[in-house]
């Protein structure tokens, strides 16, 4: 009996010792001083502009990142190179149905499904889902003790918001929207 006691409490610390090296630890982003800015492109311009993370987090095994998941408030769609008139304008078309259609699709997702790099430089497999539609992305990603950073492509097309889309119109000529757009986020934790 005292044998069989022994193997099980020896199996037990065994156990626990390895269970040490694999226990994941997620890092939530502090949403208030993380940024995340978007620039669209037409013929002969761009735009600029903010929108705000709802909340995010980043899961880490040890000091190498593993996966994570956030939530963007698209209500806060915000145009940064505009003021006034032209400002509300642009803002509230992008919140229309025609863009994001923020009514009925308040937030974004994106999850990531996998991770692949070392050293704070990883290359990043996810699914971003902007008005329910999900589309696998991929894009670098490089991640500090307190902070990560990184520059997402977005096509609108596949989230079927193609007002003046280029690639559907061809006679849009100098008034075509491209279809791409960046997203550039600075977490901080």
């Amino acid at each position: 009996m005292k044998n069989s006691n022994s193997k099980i409490a020896m199996l037990f610390i065994l156990a626990l010792s390895f269970m040490s090296f694999t226990v994941l630890k997620d890092k939530k982003v502090d949403v208030s001083t993380s940024t995340v800015t978007w620039k669209g492109y037409k013929v002969g311009g761009e735009h600029e502009g903010t929108i705000k993370l709802k909340e995010g987090s980043l899961t880490f095994n040890g000091e190498t990142l593993e996966g994570g998941s956030f939530t963007i408030d698209m209500t806060s769609i915000n145009t940064t190179d505009l003021s006034g008139d032209y400002k509300d304008k642009l803002d509230g078309h992008l919140k229309s149905d025609d863009f994001f259609g923020v009514e009925e699709y308040p937030t974004a997702t994106l999850k990531i499904t996998s991770v692949s790099g070392k050293n704070g430089k990883y290359n990043i497999k996810g699914d971003i889902t902007i008005k329910g539609i999900t589309e696998s992305i991929s894009f670098p990603m490089t991640v500090t003790e307190n902070s990560a950073t990184a520059n997402l492509k977005i096509d609108r097309t596949k989230h079927k918001i193609t007002y003046k889309s280029p690639s559907l119109l061809e006679t849009l000529k100098d008034k075509a929207i491209y279809d791409e757009f960046d997203i550039n986020v600075e977490l901080k934790f």
